[in-house]
């Protein structure tokens, strides 16, 4: 069977740790290929995220030149709340006979139960868990769901403690992002006007 990975989430933006836990998912889950996906209308994110458009532009740019990696906007142009259920389906129509892999850091692990139609998603996919730092003070360590421990794997990487709301918060404070995102995401930022106002 294929090997296809599903890395989604706001990329707002993307930084040095998404394409560090990238490269870990590609290469420890054997992948042939890794499809990051920008959520469209985030329905757990309290803030307003940034226009569909730049963060795709900047997706794009962070993983320019990944031969493995797929861009993928299809939740960007999705009517209503974006659910990874609804994304793997139609990935699993384009591509039969694949075994999926959905990749997400421990913090968004915790909250896995409480995702749309969560035990539906794990039968098309496993769950790819990478520990990062979290700023959360004694934030519980994630433990997969009583009965579920098969869907689930561990992606073996150092902790990462650098966050799209850290960086949003340097830049409002006229702070560069330079050091904690690709050099040609920086330049974007810095032509479009990106994150000068606190989000």
């Amino acid at each position: 069977m294929r090997r296809v990975g599903v890395y989604g989430g706001a990329f707002d933006p993307p930084h040095l740790g998404h394409l560090s836990l990238a490269k870990v998912a590609l290469e420890q889950l054997q992948l042939e290929s890794l499809h990051i996906i920008p959520t469209g209308d985030a329905w757990h994110k309290a803030s307003r995220l940034s226009d569909a458009s730049h963060r795709l532009a900047m997706v794009r740019l962070a993983f320019g030149g990944w031969p493995q990696v797929v861009v993928d906007g299809r939740e960007l142009s999705r009517a209503g709340p974006s659910y990874t259920i609804d994304t793997l389906q139609e990935l699993q129509a384009e591509m039969p006979h694949t075994q999926f892999f959905v990749v997400v850091g421990e913090d968004q692990a915790r909250k896995f139960t409480s995702w749309h139609r969560w035990g539906d998603l794990l039968q098309l996919a496993k769950i790819a868990v990478a520990v990062r730092a979290d700023t959360t003070i004694n934030a519980p360590a994630f433990a997969p769901p009583k009965g579920y421990g098969d869907c689930f794997l561990w992606l073996d990487m150092p902790p990462q403690d650098i966050s799209s709301t850290d960086i949003r918060r340097r830049l409002a404070a006229h702070l560069s992002a330079a050091p904690l995102v690709d050099p040609t995401v920086a330049r974007y930022i810095d032509q479009n006007h990106l994150y000068q106002t606190s989000q």
